[in-house]
């Protein structure tokens, strides 16, 4: 099993910036594709970012694209989420995923990050 813990979440204004990160420990996190969830307050958790074992291939929802970017250091064991010109719709908590190779669901999960914007 991997364990997830993530940081650098916290309080910020409208347009500035956060860097979330995610350390693995008891497995070698290049075995697993990694992913960031958020689950605003009264909603459900919500797909935000995917990035390929190797780190070549990154997915974005569609409200991220161009604002967030996901990034690995597998020798690391890290996983990082660049979050920019944040806007108080990314306000929520932010949670790292990780699947495993051949498995289509994420099994591995942190205990998550708030991360409030302020307008």
């Amino acid at each position: 099993q991997v364990q997830l813990v993530e940081s650098g979440g916290g309080l910020v204004q409208a347009g500035g910036s956060l860097r979330l990160s995610c350390l693995a420990s008891g497995r070698t996190l290049s075995d697993y594709a990694m992913a960031w969830f958020r689950q605003a307050h009264g909603k459900e958790r919500e797909f935000v970012a995917r990035i390929s074992r190797s780190g070549q291939n990154q997915y974005y929802e569609d409200s991220v694209k161009g604002r967030f970017i996901i990034s690995r250091d597998n020798a690391k064991n890290t996983v990082s989420l660049q979050m920019n010109n944040l806007t108080p719709e990314d306000t929520a908590v932010y949670y790292c995923a990780a699947q495993p190779s051949g498995v289509p669901t994420y099994d591995y999960w942190g205990r998550g990050a708030q991360v409030t914007v302020s307008s």
